[in-house]
């Protein structure tokens, strides 16, 4: 009996310890985030991820960084911005206007834009670089170009480069020529036509030279020039493009190019500011730059004063020109599909 009292009170004990031990709430658990997001490439020393510029990009498929510290000697200051061209939600877009305009206008022009970087090279109101969008071309990259021969102005036949992207968004760069007599017939080749200023001009291109070509088969593409990095090897091809444009000195640059896991990059180079630090880079500077941050492929957009990135409607980089952000004619939209 004495033992069965004993279990008894025993029991009554552990019935009350456990009723006032379930009376007491149970702290919901808090979700661990992490501070630190995997960045979409490896980053080079100098670059860090910026959440503020990333806070509306779909996760874990685009992020912005920002580099502020020295390269090839110098104070420099880049932003760049990558995203995953397997997302079938996101949308590469080339745009073109009638009448030049600045790079936050074209990205206040439209919903759901994530960022707009100024395009290739213009005259006027005049595109002189490819732009193409949902395989309906509004310019063709500059078919004609004059330059001195004998002491003649000479027609010259570029093929320079772009940068383009399939129906699926598979990023592609080659030498581009318009063939024949209209704008559509785009051919890519796989080295550029060998011109050289002041030697004779090569013949036209067709679909039979350079050889190599095919038809370039993207369905939205931006053009530029020149060609910064081809098939993982540094080739400026600035020579054969007939493209001499400040090239080896410091100016505002804009690259974008992609990485063989089909990662985009875009890249933009604050200059022209000696109050503030920045004078910019050199081709070479920019296509080394471009190759830190893992890119297989790339191509230099139009530079100088011409240089903006807009995200979040909000300049990246202080404009190059003392008189602010420059209207441009072409730019490229990265937004939501």
């Amino acid at each position: 009996m004495k033992r069965l009292a004993s279990l008894t009170f025993l029991g009554l004990v552990i019935l009350i310890f456990s009723c006032k031990k379930s009376s007491t709430p149970i702290p919901t658990p808090i979700p661990i985030i992490p501070s630190v997001t995997t960045p979409l490439i490896t980053l080079p020393a100098g670059w860090k991820f910026n959440s503020t510029l990333s806070t509306n990009f779909p996760l874990g498929s685009m992020q912005a960084y920002k580099f502020d510290t020295i390269w090839a000697g110098r104070s420099t200051k880049a932003v760049c911005l990558v995203y995953n061209s397997a997302n079938t939600g996101i949308e590469f877009k080339p745009v073109q206007s009638p009448t030049a305009k600045k790079p936050t206008e074209f990205f206040a022009q439209e919903t759901g834009v994530y960022t707009c970087i100024n395009g290739g090279y213009f005259g006027g109101n005049q595109s002189f670089s490819l732009v193409k969008y949902n395989n309906i071309v509004s310019s063709p990259n500059v078919k004609i170009l004059n330059r001195i021969y004998n002491g003649v102005s000479t027609p010259y036949y570029a093929t320079r480069a772009a940068f383009g992207v399939t129906s699926a968004g598979a990023p592609n760069v080659g030498w581009v020529y318009s063939v024949g007599s209209g704008n559509d017939n785009i051919y890519s080749y796989l080295a550029p036509s060998p011109n050289v200023e002041g030697q004779a001009p090569q013949v036209e291109p067709t679909s039979l030279f350079p050889s190599g070509g095919s038809v370039w088969n993207v369905a939205s593409a931006i053009g530029g020039s020149p060609m910064l990095i081809r098939n993982n090897v540094v080739n400026i091809s600035d020579v054969a493009e007939l493209i001499s444009i400040n090239n080896t000195t410091s100016r505002p640059r804009s690259a974008i190019g992609y990485t063989s896991g089909g990662m985009v990059v875009i890249l933009v180079v604050e200059g022209d500011n000696p109050a503030g630090g920045y004078v910019g880079m050199n081709l070479a500077e920019l296509a080394d730059m471009m190759r830190s941050l893992s890119c297989t492929n790339a191509m230099n957009l139009d530079g100088g004063g011409s240089s903006m990135m807009v995200i979040g409607n909000q300049q990246v980089i202080r404009p190059g020109d003392a008189a602010g952000e420059r209207p441009v004619v072409s730019a490229v939209i990265i937004k939501q599909r």
